[in-house]
């Protein structure tokens, strides 16, 4: 309830401010000129959506692209299928999943970072009307129970370990008696509706070694070859699916609370697939590397389905980031996009060997899921070769992508926005207060509406998805933007982050943007802290460059000075006490600033 309350402050403080500079200047020109153009856009109608379901989509891609590549895996082996090949493990899967007892509707959790066993998965529970549940690689024991429980899995597919995440472990405290139960009997009093666990063999255990009441991938996938052409399973799923139906459930990151389950349906992220190839220009030429989790949206819509919706292949590089291996995996596969967020960007680019990998095959990709610094952005396109890298703008409950730069913006559109809205997507920019629309280039909370809003809501929670979705279907992102006469976002940042100092805002974005030009620093991160005087200072956490200086407040105090108001300039500098581990993030890479806020408070002694 605090949060909730401090929010809608932080809402009324802000559009305040706003009202107090932006309107006395439109008041001033509009009043002997042509009426205010409101921000409002509607992005294009003349291709229809998709109303098919996955399966479908799928059928018709396997059927013209049979032949072409259509998922590498380079950390198994240089594994490497077809399409055709590809849709026969999807198949095969599929039918294995009904054997084993697993009906439309039923939810079965992923919890392991990328690899084809990911990717076969996705496709094998839409063909069959199951509910793929993505569920975050690192998660504990606690969130893990939480998701499991919330939404009700009946069955969850894991590896027994990876690096520090001890998976199998975690199973056993959960479920005590798994080595005494068969498989598909479990019996759990912590997860009641869990029946089934199933492991995936990532070579780091010997899969013997596993108790007997789990079931291995392997044995499970030759299962599904038991089935009869006459008797085939998916064809008789397959006939009862609706693209409407719901098919997959995303937790939120949960950067600044409890997680929810958003529920999307084939229709939600199929079309948003769709046109997030449209806008990269992906076709079957096209190669994506993905480095970022399929767990998230960002590589299960953004790179998995606009790919394979456009007949391009996808490229796993790893299981988890590495970023030599995808700058290796780019030069291999002559792979012609890369994804990623900011934070990988850079470490890619400051990586050691960078220079001696050839990424000339790279043409696009696309930066998401936290704002791009312009240095940044600068040096992807021309040392990482992406000059036609688009900036995409969503939220998990849309699907997730709502606005995304055309791969022809200019530079500053690319750099400075996030480009324009999706086809058959209307958004606005509202003053909360009031709920009305605000003048063009006035910052104000962004709205979004249309297919790509989650079809089912927040899962069995009714009271949170209408708190979020409001009864003309505007989706309110809590995100402080304006747009401009071209109908071009600029993303200010999120309105719950947003420093107040004496009544002034400071938007942290603005800060880090500077901070990013100071030749010393590879990454920054700007919060808030407490202040007895002011309300709050601007805090800035940096992470120095290898071998460089590392820069104290008064040198970074003394960089912003003539370049930004004084209010903005940070009064304390702080840095990681391990800078290998960086700042706090989410699994999908975002910084979670609720995290440093409490780190400074903690640092400064200001609790």
């Amino acid at each position: 309830m605090a949060s909730a309350w401090r929010r809608l402050w932080l809402l009324q403080q802000y559009t305040a401010q706003v009202k107090r500079i932006s309107f006395r200047a439109f008041a001033s020109t509009t009043a002997v000129h042509q009426p205010v153009e409101l921000s409002y856009v509607k992005g294009s109608t003349a291709t229809p959506l998709s109303e098919a379901t996955i399966g479908e989509h799928w059928d018709g891609i396997v059927s013209k692209y049979g032949d072409r590549v259509g998922l590498v895996s380079k950390h198994e082996n240089n594994l490497r299928w077809s399409f055709r090949e590809f849709d026969e493990h999807v198949s095969q899967l599929g039918r294995a999943l009904y054997a084993s007892g697993l009906r439309k509707g039923d939810r079965l959790g992923v919890y392991m970072l990328n690899n084809s066993a990911w990717m076969t998965l996705q496709y094998a529970t839409a063909k069959m009307g199951i509910i793929l549940v993505t569920i975050n690689p690192g998660y504990k024991v606690k969130e893990l129970e939480d998701a499991l429980n919330l939404v009700g899995c009946k069955a969850l597919v894991t590896v027994p370990e990876f690096k520090t995440s001890k998976y199998l472990e975690m199973i056993k405290e959960l479920i005590p008696n798994i080595d005494a139960v068969p498989p598909n009997e479990i019996v759990s009093e912590r997860l009641p509706d869990l029946k089934q666990v199933i492991f995936v063999d990532n070579k780091t255990l010997d899969m013997k070694s596993l108790p007997k009441g789990v079931t291995l991938y392997e044995e499970l996938y030759h299962s599904g070859s038991a089935f009869s052409s006459v008797e085939d399973p998916i064809r008789k799923v397959g006939s009862s699916l609706h693209n409407r139906d719901i098919i997959n459930i995303q937790f939120t990151s949960g950067t600044t609370g409890k997680p929810k389950g958003v529920s999307l349906s084939h229709r939600n992220i199929l079309n948003n697939g769709i046109s997030i190839g449209d806008r990269m220009r992906l076709t079957e030429v096209d190669s994506i590397c993905l480095p970022v989790p399929l767990f998230h949206c960002f590589g299960l819509v953004l790179g998995s389905l606009a790919a394979i919706t456009h007949g391009a292949s996808i490229v796993l590089p790893s299981q988890g980031f590495e970023p030599e291996a995808a700058l290796r995996a780019v030069q291999e596969e002559k792979c012609t996009a890369l994804h990623g967020v900011p934070t990988m960007f850079i470490t890619e680019m400051n990586h050691p060997s960078f220079d001696r990998y050839d990424l000339s095959s790279l043409r696009t990709g696309i930066s998401a899921g936290s704002p791009a610094p312009i240095e940044v952005m600068k040096d992807v396109m021309t040392r990482m070769h992406m000059k036609e890298i688009t900036i995409c703008y969503g939220m998990t409950e849309t699907s997730p992508v709502t606005f995304q730069s055309e791969t022809t913006d200019g530079i500053r559109e690319r750099c400075e926005t996030v480009g324009r809205v999706l086809d058959h997507v209307e958004a606005k920019v509202i003053d909360p207060s009031t709920n009305e629309m605000l003048p063009r280039g006035v910052p104000g909370e962004l709205l979004t509406r249309g297919y790509p809003v989650m079809e089912g809501g927040y899962w069995n929670s009714k009271a949170q998805t209408d708190e979020a979705i409001d009864a003309d279907g505007w989706m309110h992102t809590g995100d402080a933007a304006s747009i401009d006469e071209q109908g071009y976002c600029r993303i200010v940042g999120r309105i719950k982050d947003l420093i107040i100092r004496g009544g002034e805002n400071i938007h942290p974005l603005e800060v880090e943007n500077l901070l990013f030009q100071h030749t010393d620093i590879e990454n920054v991160s700007v919060v808030g802290v407490p202040d007895k005087v002011y309300g709050e200072q601007v805090c800035a956490w940096i992470i120095p460059k290898r071998h460089a200086k590392t820069p104290n407040v008064q040198d970074i105090q003394a960089f912003c000075t003539d370049k930004i108001a004084k209010h903005k300039i940070p009064k304390y500098v702080l840095i990681p006490d391990d800078l290998e581990e960086g700042f706090p993030k989410t699994g999908s890479g975002k910084i979670m600033k609720h995290v440093l806020r409490a780190k400074s408070r903690a640092k400064l002694g200001l609790d």
